[in-house]
């Protein structure tokens, strides 16, 4: 059975995007913040739904991901623009209840609204393609792949069991494949 490869965003499909959400509405702020965490540590939809307060220390960065996918439990680092606006909607949030995320009236957002959410917000930043929580995650997985050409790291971050299926990254972020292929029988 094959795999379809990630479709990461480009970066000035990140940057539109991300322009979309209006951070005066609580619920813009919300979607933003969440929309960064997925961008900038890789957290499936579930992960970033069941975000606790408990589970990100401000001061320090650190995030842990209790229970992920596969029950498996990761710690992975916020950048300072991100923990900033993590920070600014723990201040603003309705509910200073446990969730990070959730509704207007303290209950727990639910995935369909995450996933349409990200298709509004894809077609308001004129992406013209299909965009899904996990396209952040695509994103980030081949960014970081990218920057530290290291699978096994990659690996880790997402919470993969396997480097077989982390090695789909290979394929989407390999420059020596393409300068190869690029000059092939020129």
């Amino acid at each position: 059975m094959s795999k379809k490869l990630p479709d990461p965003l480009t970066p000035d499909e990140r940057a539109a995007l991300l322009r979309v959400p209006n951070r005066r509405y609580l619920s813009g702020l919300r979607n933003l913040v969440m929309m960064r965490i997925m961008l900038d540590a890789g957290l499936r939809c579930a992960e970033v739904l069941a975000l606790r307060v408990a589970h990100v220390d401000l001061n320090t960065g650190k995030l842990f991901v209790r229970e992920g996918k596969g029950k498996k439990d990761r710690a992975l680092w916020l950048n300072p623009e991100t923990l900033a606006l993590l920070q600014e909607w723990r201040e603003r949030r309705p509910n200073q209840g446990e969730l990070y995320f959730t509704t207007r009236n303290g209950d727990p957002i639910n995935s369909r609204y995450l996933r349409a959410m990200m298709e509004r917000y894809s077609e308001r930043a004129g992406l013209n393609r299909h965009c899904s929580p996990h396209t952040l995650r695509h994103t980030f997985a081949t960014d970081i792949y990218k920057q530290t050409r290291n699978l096994e790291l990659v690996r880790r971050m997402l919470g993969h069991r396997f480097l077989s299926t982390t090695a789909i990254y290979l394929h989407v972020a390999d420059p020596e494949v393409e300068e190869a292929m690029k000059s092939f029988r020129v």
